[in-house]
């Protein structure tokens, strides 16, 4: 006797876009002070400054906001070498991204901030973490990072806490209502990395099961997790 076996469905990670415009920027008393910092350009305390903040929290939003305001160039600190860094500044601005200790070439980062100097250019360098926290060999490289100043990111708001949820969620085309947003935002860790990790999840549960995300799809996987 045939036995009919029930088709499992497959669920794909598709491509999103995040969009990084002006507009699609969430505002909060969170991130006022580092928006006022990006608003403000060419109106700032200093050439270079140093946005920080947790993981997700909008630096690179944030940042690609200036960039297009101010013609930055971005690159990461990562890829940052001395021969890269004239055509780094070439356009006057840039957006250095994910300043963090022991991964970088200090000598090549001393190097840009010593042209960007010279230059009178504006650089605007995103970090997890503050400078003066981290651990950097280069002597002369640690007292410049220590001296800029620093714009925090802080911890969102309710208010902001939903409004990411929800974001989050169109920028995936995932249709969510009032109640699961409340529902979700209440038993999660009030942070831009687990609410982006939380939407993440329920959208791929949602694929896989070929169901809607719901209050009880969502206590289903808060559960799990």
């Amino acid at each position: 006797m045939a036995v009919r076996v029930q088709p499992r469905q497959l669920a794909f990670a598709l491509p999103h876009a995040e969009s990084l415009s002006r507009d699609d920027f969430l505002e909060g008393s969170a991130n006022a002070e580092a928006l006022g910092l990006v608003d403000g350009w060419p109106d700032w305390p200093n050439r270079v400054m140093v946005l920080v903040g947790p993981e997700g929290a909008g630096k690179s939003h944030l940042a690609a906001i200036w960039a297009e305001q101010a013609g930055a160039r971005s690159t990461t600190v990562q890829s940052l070498t001395a021969a890269t860094v004239p055509a780094a500044l070439v356009t006057g601005a840039v957006v250095v991204e994910d300043l963090q200790a022991g991964c970088f070439d200090e000598r090549a980062l001393f190097h840009l901030l010593n042209l960007a100097r010279e230059d009178e250019a504006h650089v605007l360098i995103t970090a997890r973490i503050a400078p003066a926290a981290m651990e950097i060999d280069l002597r002369d490289l640690r007292s410049r990072l220590r001296a800029l100043p620093v714009v925090h990111l802080k911890a969102p708001d309710d208010h902001l806490f939903r409004a990411l949820i929800v974001k989050l969620c169109a920028d995936r085309q995932l249709s969510i209502d009032e109640n699961v947003v409340n529902y979700v935002a209440s038993r999660i860790e009030r942070s831009f990395a687990a609410a982006r990790r939380t939407v993440e999840l329920l959208d791929a549960e949602a694929l896989r099961l070929g169901r809607p995300v719901t209050r009880a799809l969502a206590a289903e996987l808060l559960r799990d997790s």
